[in-house]
């Protein structure tokens, strides 16, 4: 599914140059758990970044199913985004005083979806995302971290992405919690096939993953 070439990131100011990157290399197939790990400075997110067609490298190249997607345009990017996609982020980024439902549906509105279809595919990707029904009203402020999370883990789903990328997904939530949020990634990875990409900085959240990639820092 992804094959990155001696890719590199380097951004300027002024004078001064930093280097994110410094020729990564590395391939997922379809379907994998793979954490990446490393210390901050290290890279990660400016990898994720650009794994999320958010950002291109300076130079290498990512290809994303067979596609070269450092070469594409600003609106290429954007339907890779739509498309293939879905991310998962410490923040949760969940609108406040929002419904379960209409949260999971949002990335749906964007997309022209009708309301119907909306809704019957947000509370797919709610049931996949391991929500119990009694809560999809609920309003986003009522909810648990764990919940709130599992949210988030179904809005990234209710596009059908082929890889979801997940950064510090635990990071605000205690230890028991963060391993209820972990157990969902596996299932989702096991019983749906869907290929994770997650990022951390901690040994305990990488062995949920069927790989660890390590980063030093640069």
């Amino acid at each position: 599914m992804i094959e990155i070439k001696n890719v590199t990131k380097t951004y300027k100011s002024g004078d001064l140059e930093f280097q994110a990157l410094k020729g990564v290399s590395f391939t997922v197939e379809d379907g994998e758990f793979v954490a990446i790990m490393g210390p901050s400075g290290s890279g990660k997110s400016t990898l994720m970044h650009i794994l999320g067609a958010l950002d291109t490298p300076t130079s290498g190249t990512y290809f994303l199913d067979g596609k070269d997607v450092s070469t594409l345009t600003d609106d290429e990017l954007a339907d890779i985004r739509k498309e293939k996609i879905g991310f998962v982020f410490q923040s949760f980024n969940l609108l406040p005083r929002t419904t379960v439902l209409r949260n999971t549906m949002l990335p749906l509105v964007y997309a022209g979806v009708s309301e119907e279809e909306r809704k019957s595919r947000a509370i797919k990707a709610l049931i996949a995302a391991g929500m119990n029904e009694s809560h999809f009203h609920h309003l986003s402020n009522q909810l648990s971290g764990g919940q709130i999370q599992r949210v988030a883990i179904s809005r990234a789903l209710v596009n059908d992405p082929s890889l979801i990328l997940a950064d510090e997904p635990t990071g605000n939530l205690d230890t028991k919690t963060g391993q209820i949020v972990l157990g969902t990634f596996q299932k989702l990875n096991k019983d749906f096939g869907r290929t994770i990409i997650l990022i951390t900085h901690e040994p305990d959240v990488a062995e949920h993953a069927d790989r660890i990639i390590l980063f030093a820092t640069v």
